[in-house]
């Protein structure tokens, strides 16, 4: 039998270039994770996209798109989002509910 626990996921959509302190903001948010105790983190990089703000599909000076995932329990999830906020700014976050399923 399969036992399901709720768990948030949360993504962080940047491009590859942003910086937090003149370092990869995925890094540093990465680290933020970690110091957080968060029980895990994932950097996606994406081949293309675009924003309506930073102009269309190729546009020049667009860079790769990444996506910072992590799942944990709700409570780990409101401790570490205010952080998450003020290093993101005006980028693109959204929070899911989901079941996590694992043997028993």
């Amino acid at each position: 039998m399969t036992m399901a626990t709720s768990r948030q996921l949360v993504s962080i959509y940047l491009n590859e270039g942003d910086e937090w302190e003149k370092r990869p903001l995925h890094h540093e948010i990465l680290q933020q994770l970690f110091r957080f105790g968060c029980a895990g983190g994932t950097v996606l990089r994406g081949l293309a996209g675009f924003t309506a703000s930073a102009g269309g599909p190729g546009a020049q000076g667009v860079r790769p798109p990444v996506v910072v995932m992590f799942i944990d329990a709700p409570e780990k999830v409101a401790e570490v989002m205010p952080t998450l906020r003020r290093m993101a700014g005006h980028r693109l976050i959204t929070l899911q509910d989901v079941q996590v399923v694992s043997p028993e």
